[in-house]
């Protein structure tokens, strides 16, 4: 059994992953760039599926401790035209196959499932040189470095990991979210709570839209969604937030203003986040001791599997490993064998969700799905 198993990235992947090999006593250490678990905020709410993210969490046995998070109520959807005017009202049905709950929820519970130490925070990879046999040297921009004998890359879209492995780099994808967040809506945004209700709200048209989620703490979290090019992007100056919310809000001249008030009165400042994605059928040929999971090894359009399919690579690949502890090699190639064909019929279906919520006659796909569920659970 190799000695050192090497994670870089403490997102849900990676976490999922230490927690796994943590309950077969495999040692695990996590390298974060980032300074502490609390030093940013870690995105909005994750509807986790049962197939996949909450399966992960079964494997870690963290369920019990994943359903004291959820945010009961959070599934309800919401449809409304450009002047607010409501479409589909889908209240939460209570089901649990695919629950709303925050991504810092999920991965405190994660954190607090490993031994204190798994995770080395404000550690920058900066290199991963091979020193053969499979064994790496990690190198961090804090001047250290360490050697594993099992490297798993489990650092995002612009993994410094991957260029081990392949030698395709990410490609904007024609489209950007700019996340704005409300915050004491009862009070302070009455209006704005009465219209995105207690779970996610849709406004769309052709390329472009506005999605809000009622988050826990009484807290509004909108993305706006716009297909731009991403030099459009980058003539708006996003430290000037008055500017860069007015610039945005201008994008959807003309619509309610209590749907722009989603924009323009966010108290803090706009966050771009441009999506950028691998190939479909990403993958490699088995380079010893080194592997991806999560968005290093299969990045693609937001649609609705990201974080699942991260955990669930996690699960499998620490599995895997505890399975073949004395053939580490039999066990990454096992984890890509599964993950290969899964992330490929994933980002298919994620560009298939996105061009039925942004494409060409947006807003009625939408409409019709949520109808859909609508009758089906009557």
């Amino acid at each position: 059994m190799a000695t050192s198993v090497s994670i870089i990235g403490a997102g849900l992947g990676g976490l999922t992953l230490a927690r796994i090999l943590h309950l077969h006593d495999i040692p695990a250490t996590v390298y974060e760039a980032e300074k502490s678990a609390g030093v940013r905020t870690q995105g909005g709410q994750l509807d986790l599926h049962e197939e996949d993210g909450q399966l992960a969490l079964e494997m870690a046995g963290l369920t019990e401790e994943y359903r004291s998070i959820i945010h009961r109520g959070g599934g309800a959807r919401r449809v409304v035209d450009e002047q607010g005017r409501v479409v589909v009202d889908r209240p939460d049905d209570g089901s649990l196959a695919r629950p709303e709950t925050l991504r810092g929820d999920i991965r405190r519970i994660l954190l607090e499932s490993l031994p204190p130490g798994t995770v080395r925070w404000d550690k920058k990879l900066v290199s991963a040189t091979p020193l053969g046999n499979g064994r790496h040297q990690v190198s961090f921009s804090d001047g250290s470095s360490a050697v594993s004998d099992v490297l798993v890359g489990a650092d995002g879209v612009w993994s410094k990991v991957r260029p081990l492995l392949s030698d395709e780099r990410p490609v904007y994808s024609g489209m950007s979210y700019v996340d704005t967040y409300l915050h004491d809506v009862g009070t302070a945004h009455p209006r704005v709570a009465g219209l995105v209700g207690n779970g996610a709200l849709y406004a769309l048209v052709p390329g472009k839209g506005l999605l809000a989620h009622r988050e826990a703490g009484d807290v509004v979290h909108t993305y706006a969604v716009l297909h731009r090019p991403v030099e459009w992007f980058d003539a708006i100056d996003f430290t000037d937030a008055p500017a860069a919310k007015a610039r945005i809000a201008a994008e959807f001249d003309g619509w309610a203003p209590e749907l722009l008030s989603l924009i323009t009165d966010g108290e803090s400042a706009p966050v771009l986040r441009s999506i950028y994605e691998l190939p479909d059928d990403h993958r490699w040929d088995r380079v010893p001791g080194v592997t991806l999971l999560g968005d290093a090894a299969h990045a693609t359009v937001p649609g609705g599997d990201g974080a699942n399919l991260a955990m669930l690579d996690g699960a499998e690949l620490g599995t895997a490993i505890a399975a073949h502890p004395d053939d580490i090699e039999q066990a990454l190639a096992d984890h890509e064998s599964r993950m290969f064909p899964r992330s490929r019929q994933a980002a298919a279906d994620a560009h298939r969700t996105i061009d039925v919520i942004f494409g060409a006659h947006a807003p009625a796909g939408v409409i019709s799905l949520f109808s859909e569920d609508e009758s089906t659970s009557a």
